[in-house]
């Protein structure tokens, strides 16, 4: 069972293992699975029962930023494979988090799964109805798919976090929390902009199971001076 308090700090690391090239693996798959396999936040994922290894980032922001009060309402946007729904359920309690995602996602107890776009004319009502009004607190694991062109990239990231930002304002309550993913050089002026009009206090936070080589950043906004009502 996945325990939500786990410390943020970065897990002990255990003896090296190599996977050697052969049997039709591919170099990039190689590199891939020495990485899972000599990563230690994967392998504290595993014995913790966590679905992913992006649970210790929520643990990390949460730890700092003390979102997951028990007893609020919570949006998990992105949601699969669930480690950060894990995360939710363990720290605001059971039937107080709604998670969303496109691709199909196995249950987590005390958490509503939704398989839809966020971007469906009805996700926001169909959130709205399964957590019984606004949520405090929204998370936003999502990223668009890149495809290594640098400015395209840019682009799609952009156009993602204004897109998950645009449906914040549909479904967080008035002095609501949301952490957003975004990337380096991915925040752009008018994004950030809007942010701070929107929010109290925006902050910046890369945790320490983000791998070094990741552009990934966390925005953590708090206090939401408007939006849904219920």
């Amino acid at each position: 069972m996945a325990r939500g308090r786990h410390g943020g700090g970065p897990p002990r690391r255990s003896a090296t293992v190599k996977v050697r090239s052969g049997r039709g693996r591919s170099t990039s798959s190689v590199r891939w699975l020495n990485r899972q396999l000599n990563d230690p936040y994967v392998q504290e994922a595993q014995r913790l029962g966590y679905r992913s290894r992006a649970a210790f980032k929520l643990i990390e922001i949460d730890d700092r930023f003390k979102l997951l009060r028990s007893g609020c309402k919570v949006v998990d946007l992105g949601a699969a494979p669930g480690g950060w729904t894990q995360v939710a359920v363990a720290r605001v309690g059971r039937n107080r988090v709604v998670a969303l995602d496109l691709l199909e996602m196995l249950a987590i107890e005390g958490a509503t799964i939704l398989q839809a776009d966020f971007l469906d004319e009805d996700a926001s009502e169909r959130l709205r109805t399964a957590l019984g009004g606004s949520a405090d607190v929204v998370l936003s694991d999502l990223s668009p798919k890149t495809i290594g062109h640098s400015g395209t990239d840019h682009l799609r990231i952009v156009a993602m976090a204004e897109a998950v930002l645009d449906f914040v304002e549909t479904i967080l309550a008035d002095g609501g929390d949301l952490v957003l993913k975004v990337f380096q050089g991915g925040a752009e002026r008018d994004l950030l902009a809007r942010l701070r009009r929107g929010f109290k206090e925006i902050k910046h936070v890369k945790p320490s199971a983000s791998r070094k080589e990741s552009p990934e950043l966390y925005v953590v906004a708090t206090g939401f001076k408007g939006g849904a009502r219920g």
